[in-house]
């Protein structure tokens, strides 16, 4: 593969982020108040802070400021649980032995919290136009599974999915939504924030999402209620009485005053951040022109937060290729390429890629679990159908499509070497 000589990077020093933290001073200023009041654990003003401004910010009632956005889907389930079928018995979870309608092509995250309250989770295909839950797939998928009434959707790397057709699909059904808004913070429909869309959401402030506490999420939501009993249950369900009085399971969720602080000193660059995401989104799109490859789809009416770019290659450019559960092979062609083509040419360059998530109907501990897709006629299929020929959407971009270096601090000239790169896979 040819690279210009005019890169003057040299790939033992300068590595290439697929998206790193940002730091801004107001982080550290609201760090140190925490400690020089000495408030540095799960009580303290950063943390009440955090929660306003994260509810005004996704324009929701309430947010709960809490250790991680997998704790706050955790809570959302339970939450969502208990509005359902009433509190459970100790031991056992709040959609116990109850199916749930989850993303496919997801981080696990999204879906793992079910499993935590002992629900069963049935996975939903993936619409191509927008590589997020598919709203026919769902409609089709009441149809064999009438009883459901939780379905818990994700946004896919900052690039909202249609959860207002899902939300009517869902109130016509009287079906509660959990919206995973983790990767997605900031993105808006129709000028409406993702996060309010559903009856409980969460978003994420993970090492690498576009605002950063080093950890930490949020559980969203419009009742003060509910709200009350996700802050209960953070802090170990500790009743109010002059002992450590326990009625209910409680776990240990409560964000820190330190993270709260890092969160705090970031939202008011949450704006920037989206602006030099969608910088970095257009200059892989104009650099990329003449390729034989999408970029991720942008539904109408929606403003993502591009919090990564990525690109699927046209089926007649892709070149073979074989991935197991842990390794991938391919052979080199002319003029094509693929996924593990191009991502093992941007490691020799010190650049950091991924593969799109693989769908969670293919991961080894949901394979038995049902799967929902549609067939070209409109219909209806489940897993036993998808080897007989009808199209797996989340498979097929998990198979043509790979996440792009997307740092909001890369440089042009580093972004110009990823572009190049990706360019000479296909000579």
């Amino acid at each position: 593969m040819f690279i210009s000589e005019n890169h003057k990077i040299n790939p033992s020093e300068t590595k290439i982020w697929l998206s790193s933290p940002t730091m801004h001073p107001e982080s550290r200023v609201y760090m140190d108040e925490a400690f020089d009041t000495n408030w540095v654990s799960t009580v303290g003003r950063n943390i009440w802070e955090c929660e306003v401004i994260s509810a005004q910010k996704a324009e929701v009632n309430y947010a709960v400021a809490l250790s991680s956005g997998t704790a706050a889907l955790h809570l959302c389930v339970k939450l969502a649980g208990e509005c359902l079928y009433g509190k459970p018995d100790i031991g056992k979870g709040a959609v116990e032995g109850r199916r749930v309608f989850c993303s496919d092509m997801t981080f696990d995250a999204t879906l793992n919290p079910v499993v935590y309250e002992g629900g069963i989770p049935v996975f939903i295909d993936t619409d191509a136009a927008t590589w997020n839950m598919d709203p026919v797939a769902l409609e089709k998928a009441f149809e064999i599974y009438p009883d459901v009434k939780l379905v818990v959707m994700a946004h896919l790397y900052g690039f909202p999915g249609d959860i207002k057709k899902i939300r009517e699909i869902c109130d016509k059904h009287n079906v509660l939504i959990i919206e995973d808004a983790a990767e997605s913070m900031g993105a808006t429909i129709d000028g409406r924030q993702t996060g309010s869309f559903g009856d409980y959401a969460a978003i994420s402030f993970n090492g690498n999402k576009i605002l950063t506490g080093s950890m930490g999420g949020c559980l969203l939501t419009n009742s003060l209620e509910d709200a009350n009993k996700a802050r209960k249950w953070s802090t170990q369900s500790r009743e109010n009485a002059p002992w450590y009085q326990h009625e209910e399971v409680g776990y240990n969720y409560r964000m820190s005053n330190i993270v709260a602080g890092i969160i705090r000193g970031q939202y008011p660059y949450l704006e920037e951040h989206i602006r030099q995401k969608k910088a970095v989104f257009e200059r892989y799109r104009e650099g990329l022109k003449g390729l034989p490859v999408t970029m991720n789809p942008i539904m109408a009416g929606a403003e993502p937060n591009y919090w990564l770019s990525c690109i699927l290659i046209d089926n007649e450019a892709m070149c073979p290729q074989v991935r197991g559960d842990h390794d991938a092979l391919y052979r080199a062609e002319h003029g094509k390429s693929c996924p593990t083509e191009i991502l093992e040419n941007l490691v020799k360059f010190n650049a950091e890629g991924r593969p799109i998530w693989k769908p969670m109907h293919l991961q080894p501990m949901y394979r038995n679990h049902p799967f929902i897709t549609v067939d070209g006629n409109g219909r209806a299929r489940t897993n036993a159908y998808i080897e007989g020929g009808v199209e797996d959407i989340g498979a097929d971009i998990f198979n043509r499509g790979l996440c792009l270096p997307s740092d909001n601090k890369m440089t042009e000239e580093q972004q110009e070497l990823v572009i190049e790169i990706i360019r000479g896979c296909f000579e």
